[in-house]
């Protein structure tokens, strides 16, 4: 039976109907329930589910390939009023970029490891810059690839289930998508801490950290998708409306103080530091339960990788999301060249021993000069948005 569907447009001597055969095919393409996202339009929404829940919807190259020009052609359709995206299951709504199949293509030496961040990138940007409202649904896990599929659009929906965290230093990378704009613009030094710790922030302290806009109940998400959807020609602000009536509604932990709260004056002292040998430096001087851990942690963490995303950070808070995505390409080029991702993977990801042998071991080891190298422009291979 397959076999002739497809060989049907051969016998159509109407052209109008082997459009619509075509439009169909398309259709069928990007709705079928086993593809890794799936790209709906119901009534004026266009709904990007990110479709691959064994794996906690981690973010392939095909799947960016996939939601960037449907992204940009709803963006210029003017019966579409708005966009959502949401992940599928009750884990994740994308747990981050498939590093597993980078690590594999370095192995290989394929040049997967320029097309996935430069086309990553591109699609964070073009999030960014969306002229349509775009909300998205970050119930459940989201983490890296999944924070640029989220964060830089207007609208950011967490849950009870949300649980946000940029934990990149832990495999020798750094926090990309465009963290370099958003953390350094958290309050305090927030960002400072997300960033080269990983610290995980749960339900609604997403909202109060200044990442997600609203916060809402998950069994409410269909309601509030479909609401959505029912929405006729929609504004921005319409939609706001929306989303502030179920946020209003939502009365989970809305009394529990925010989790760094007790920390704040500590955290801004400390990660406001300039060089990361001062900021372990503080910690130790601090000596409290909760400098003792952040301490810890940092020093599991690549030490090339604190170094490259401390600097990052720092410049990052007075460029423009474009020069941040620029900017951390040339990065993302330095880490694949490089020895700590591949080893990060390894130990965390595929032998899980969680004993990375980073090179160099020491902070002290990471040079300035090394560092600089990692900044500088990439001549015709820069990204350009």
């Amino acid at each position: 039976m397959a076999a002739r569907v497809m060989m049907a447009p051969l016998r159509y001597q109407s052209r109008s109907l082997y459009l619509v055969f075509l439009h169909l095919q398309k259709t069928f393409k990007h709705t079928d329930s086993t593809a890794d996202v799936l790209l709906q339009k119901k009534g004026g929404a266009g709904i990007i589910t990110l479709n691959r829940p064994k794996v906690l919807n981690a973010l392939s190259l095909r799947m960016i390939q996939q939601i960037y020009p449907q992204l940009k052609a709803w963006e210029q359709d003017p019966e579409t009023f708005l966009i959502i995206i949401k992940g599928t299951g009750e884990k994740a709504f994308c747990a981050g970029g498939d590093v597993r199949a980078i690590a594999d293509a370095i192995k290989a030496g394929d040049r997967m490891t320029q097309d996935y961040f430069r086309e990553e990138y591109t699609l964070n940007n073009a999030v960014g810059t969306c002229k349509k409202p775009y909300v998205a649904l970050i119930d459940g896990i989201t983490m890296g690839g999944g924070v640029g599929l989220s964060v830089h659009g207007h609208f950011r929906v967490a849950t009870e289930k949300t649980v946000f965290a940029m934990p990149e230093t832990a495999i020798g990378l750094f926090p990309d998508v465009g963290g370099g704009y958003f953390l350094p613009r958290l309050p305090g030094k927030i960002g400072y801490l997300l960033a080269l710790t990983g610290f995980r922030l749960k339900g609604r302290d997403v909202l109060k950290a200044g990442i997600a806009t609203h916060f809402v109940q998950s069994d409410k998400l269909p309601d509030l998708e479909k609401d959505l959807i029912a929405l006729k020609s929609p504004s921005k602000e319409n939609i706001a409306e929306l989303l502030n009536s179920y946020h209003k509604q939502t009365k989970i932990d809305q009394e529990k103080e925010f989790v760094l709260d007790e920390h704040m004056e500590k955290i801004n002292s400390i990660f406001s530091a300039n060089r990361m040998e001062d900021i372990v430096q503080k910690l130790k001087q601090d000596g409290s339960p909760f400098a003792m851990k952040q301490l810890e942690t940092i020093n599991k963490m690549s030490p090339t990788s604190l170094k490259l995303t401390l600097r990052q950070l720092r410049e990052g808070a007075s460029l423009s999301l474009q020069e941040v995505f620029t900017m951390e390409y040339r990065l993302s080029q330095a880490c694949m060249r490089g020895h700590d991702f591949y080893e990060g993977v390894r130990a965390v990801l595929i032998d899980k021993d969680q004993s990375p042998r980073w090179k160099p071991a020491a902070l002290e080891e990471v040079s300035d000069e090394f560092v600089d190298s990692c900044f500088k422009p990439l001549g015709n291979s820069d990204l350009k948005l």
